[in-house]
């Protein structure tokens, strides 16, 4: 990749670093109820690691 990165590369570049995150905490007993204890990357749509699976940016 170019040492200077265009605009629009780097949107696409840092939407794709935040879909990766994990789900906010509060998510859990939202969906589950208080007493079911679940990892909240489980509600992370978009699963991707930059090892494994490359974008299209």
């Amino acid at each position: 990749m170019a040492r200077n990165k265009q605009t629009s590369r780097k949107k696409r570049l840092a939407k794709a670093g935040t879909q990766t995150r994990w789900a906010p905490f509060w998510t859990v007993p939202k969906c589950y109820g208080t007493g079911r204890a679940v990892h909240p990357g489980r509600h992370t749509h978009v699963k991707r690691n930059w090892r494994r699976i490359k974008t299209q940016a």
